[in-house]
Parts: C-alpha cells; structure tokens; sequence
C-alpha cells in the first residue's frame, strides 16, 4: 500500500513538474505582447525601439524603424493598431519623394535600410503610396548582399521588382558553394536561408539539384537552444527570423519546432516584449521578429 502511495504521488510530482515547466517557458500571451507594444507609441503616432528609461529625458522621438516593427508586430499577433491615421502620417513624414528615401526621423537622412523598412511600413499604413521613387533609389545604390536583400523585401512590399534584381542573383550566384548552398561553418544557416529567401521573394526558384542542400543546410542549423545565430555568436531572434522566413517561404519546418518555442519562451520578457536574446531587454524589433516566427509556424 505504501509503495503504491509513493508511486503515486511519484507521478503526480512529475506532472506537476511538467506544468510548471511548460508555463514557464510558455511565449507570452498575444494580448500582452500588443499591450507592451502599443506602450512604445508616442504622441506623433510614431513607436521607440525600447521603453524610455523613467530616469532619463522625458522626450524621446520616434523611429520609423521602430514604427515599422511595431506596426507589422501588432498584425502578426492579431491585433488592431488604434488610430492608424496618425501613424501612417508619421511614416509618411519620414520620406523624400524627391530623392525616393525613407529616414529614420522627419527630415532625417534617408539610405537603403531604411528606405525599404519604410516601404514595408508604407505596405500597411499608406495604400495610395507611389513606390516607384522609391525603387529607383534602391535600383541605383544598392550594392551590397545586405543592401539587395533589404532592397528586394522592399520590393516586395511594393509588389513590384525592378528588372535589376535578376543580375543581382546572377552575381549572388557566384559566392554559392558547389552543393547550392551559400556561406561556411557556423554561418551557413543564416547565409543559406537569407539568400534563399531573398530569391524566393523575387519570384525566383531554388533548382531542383540544389534544394536538398539547402533545405538540409537550414535546418540543420538549428542549435541545441532551438535558435539559430551567427557565426561565433549565440542564438538571436533575428538570425532565426531570417532562416525561419527562408523556411516559410520554401514550406518546410524547422527540424525541431518545439525548441524553437521553447527558444521564444526563452526571450520573452515580463513585460509581454521579446529580446533578441534571453536575458536582454525587450524591443520593437525583437518583438516584431517573435511574432513574425510565430506567425509562420501557425501556418
């Protein structure tokens, strides 16, 4: 009768267990994580990266970074962003049409980061937003993978790809490893799943020969934490948004779903905002990153 007992309560020990580490490492509620959102809005309708410090100066501007991140955060999590008006004016406050630019603050100096983060922005916000201007200016200076991987999310979001695009794969092509692949090592992942998503967006195809590669490089790159990261670096929320894109648009999971949850849980912060990695304060970046993950593994 004993044992018995013990056994019992054995199990009624583990289950109990379980649940406490199941709500511990649960990502945070939708619901919480709009409210801690919304909680970086300021005034002129624009967002901040990060909560004011209490401490530090009362005033603090808005980013379009921020807003853009924000705004697209909110979507993915299924919520309303109040006001949409007064945002969209921020946003649209943030652009030079006569140089086709997007900066980070009204009348700010624009480049192509932000010129394609604004038109992503302008995706959501803007519905009569001319994005011609805007292509011209990442078609004329986008020299850079970085810079033509952003460029081409732009692009994306305007739906409309400037015939350039298709040299820019060409030379992207010639830093592919023989298996179809791209990068090395510890960054093989993030490089893979970055240029493979960059393609796929454009409208292009990974060929049939390459593909087992790729898919293979991608997910094998995930890491015992369940994310993925850079070379030489831990695990961080925008590495794995880059591959998990990757993954979504090429309709494949990721090789362990669970630690990739478990890796979310791991950022997510008291606040309801997400930290590009565990222990690090919340952002609207990092934030829009977990609920664009999250979104995808839905789906």
């Amino acid at each position: 009768m004993f044992g018995v007992l013990v056994m019992r309560l054995a199990a009624v020990g583990v289950l109990l267990l379980v649940a406490s580490v199941g709500m511990a490492q649960a990502p945070a509620d939708n619901a919480v994580t709009i409210r801690y959102v919304l909680s970086l809005r300021q005034p002129d309708g624009g967002f901040v990266s990060h909560k004011p410090d209490p401490k530090g100066a009362k005033e603090t501007n808005s980013s379009l970074r921020a807003t853009s991140a924000a705004v697209r955060a909110i979507k993915y999590l299924g919520g309303e962003l109040p006001n949409r008006e007064l945002t969209a004016k921020f946003v649209e406050s943030c652009y030079d049409p006569a140089s086709g630019t997007f900066a980070d603050t009204p009348k700010g100096k624009g480049d192509i980061t932000l010129t394609a983060v604004g038109m992503m922005a302008a995706a959501e916000l803007l519905p009569k937003f001319d994005y011609d201007p805007a292509i011209r200016y990442l078609t004329a200076n986008a020299k850079t993978f970085e810079e033509r991987r952003i460029a081409v999310a732009g692009m994306e979001a305007g739906k409309k790809f400037a015939p350039v695009t298709a040299q820019w794969f060409a030379e992207t092509e010639k830093t592919r490893n023989p298996d179809g692949t791209y990068g090395k090592g510890d960054a093989l992942a993030r490089d893979t799943g970055g240029t493979a998503a960059m393609i796929v967006r454009a409208g292009g195809k990974i060929p049939a020969e390459q593909l087992k590669a790729v898919v293979a490089a991608i997910q094998n790159g995930q890491r015992a934490d369940g994310g993925f990261g850079k070379a030489g670096e831990g695990s961080d929320l925008e590495t794995s948004y880059r591959v998990m894109r990757a993954m979504y648009l090429l309709k494949i999971e990721p090789k362990d779903p669970a630690a990739l949850r478990q890796f979310l849980s791991m950022c997510a912060n008291k606040d309801g905002g997400y930290a590009v990695q565990p222990g690090n304060p919340s952002g609207a970046g990092s934030t829009y990153y977990a609920a664009a993950i999250m979104g995808w593994m839905k789906k």
